[in-house]
């Protein structure tokens, strides 16, 4: 699933896998935005909105077609009849979010007719969701108030404790943290539920993030000690790497210095360029790959789609443990790595249900 889009971006040959990809444009607002749809081939696109200041066009491109990617192989691995797709918005949602600008990004995800589910992502909440459904039927993650299914990351943090828990009954024998040492990077929307998690399994936990109150907040409520960045974090002795923040976090400096035994977080697309899967392999350390743990949140408001019930979706994410044992076994039993493992499964639900259905096209 590891795709490498560096460089100035042909979106023919950059994103030759994608269907289609959509760029949104109203002055008025100041609405800058790209919807990428990857595939529909097991349904209509489902993936997050993220509203972020890009340095450039080709940032953002480059970004939304990795992120559309890996929501195809997430809701793919995940079980859900949903295809993949991703929207970035380009500025800082501090300062450029707006109503109006929200509306008429609504309008455009409007026009493409349900091919593309949008939801919350980094910089976007359930509050926006609501505002962005005044002009669109095609949304998700909305507040609990307005029907929705709430704050996905409650979810998503669930799901990465699940596959934590698998992580560690395939190296240490028994699916608990409890006794081990956790870092995680970035405790903001997902990661300080995890914490939670963590800590009431008996972990102890590391953490640092970019935000000074955020790490305050998890040692005064949850008694977890703060590391002085993200480099002392994983050069540290911790059992358990998480990165819970922006993707990339997972380098070749990073691979060369990182004594956890496991890899496992919230992340997208945490492997900074492909090879690195093989290079945490070869130093022993086990890798959760971030598409298949991290879908407790897809999994949350694609729940929405029938009707919210917080209980059937938590149910469905408790799965995502017997599925990251399913990406072990098959990674063993081929020889090959868990990253390339999660792959093949998800590529062969795409292939075998996608080969009875094509091209989505909604009402067809």
């Amino acid at each position: 699933m590891s795709a490498d889009l560096t460089g100035p971006v042909d979106v023919f040959e950059q994103g030759s896998e994608h269907e289609q990809v959509v760029f949104c444009n109203d002055p008025s607002t100041g609405l800058r935005a790209i919807v990428a749809i990857h595939s529909t081939a097991l349904g209509p696109g489902l993936g997050g909105t993220r509203f972020y200041p890009y340095a450039s066009t080709d940032d953002a491109v480059h970004d939304v077609l990795n992120l559309s990617r890996g929501m195809s192989y997430k809701n793919a691995l995940a079980g859900l009849d949903l295809g993949g797709g991703k929207a970035v918005i380009i500025g800082d949602p501090a300062k450029d979010k707006s109503e109006a600008l929200l509306r008429a990004y609504g309008r455009f995800v409007q026009s493409l007719n349900g091919r593309y589910i949008t939801a919350c992502d980094v910089g976007t909440y359930s509050v926006d969701m609501d505002v962005v459904a005044r002009e669109c039927d095609y949304v998700t993650g909305r507040t609990l108030a307005h029907g929705g299914a709430g704050d996905s990351s409650v979810l998503t943090a669930y799901g990465v404790f699940q596959g934590m828990r698998a992580s560690a009954e395939a190296v240490w024998g028994a699916p608990t943290l409890s006794g081990r040492t956790v870092g995680i990077a970035g405790v903001g929307k997902v990661g300080h539920h995890l914490v939670r998690h963590l800590v009431d399994d008996g972990a102890r936990v590391v953490v640092t993030d970019v935000n000074p109150a955020a790490v305050d907040a998890m040692v005064t409520k949850y008694g977890a000690t703060a590391a002085a960045d993200t480099d002392a974090l994983v050069r540290s002795d911790i059992d358990v790497y998480a990165p819970c923040a922006l993707g990339g976090a997972l380098t070749d400096a990073v691979v060369d210095v990182l004594r956890a035994a496991i890899v496992c977080g919230a992340a997208n697309n945490q492997l900074e360029h492909a090879g690195i899967e093989k290079a945490l392999a070869d130093r022993g350390i086990l890798y959760a790959p971030d598409f298949c743990v991290n879908s407790g949140g897809v999994i949350q408001v694609a729940d929405e789609l029938e009707g919210f019930s917080f209980e059937r979706a938590e149910q469905r994410a408790s799965k995502i443990f017997e599925t990251t044992q399913s990406v072990f076994a098959l990674a063993k039993a081929d020889s090959v790595t868990p990253a390339e493992a999660a792959d093949r499964l998800a590529e062969r639900r795409m292939r075998d249900v996608g080969r009875l259905r094509g091209i989505y096209l909604p009402g067809r």
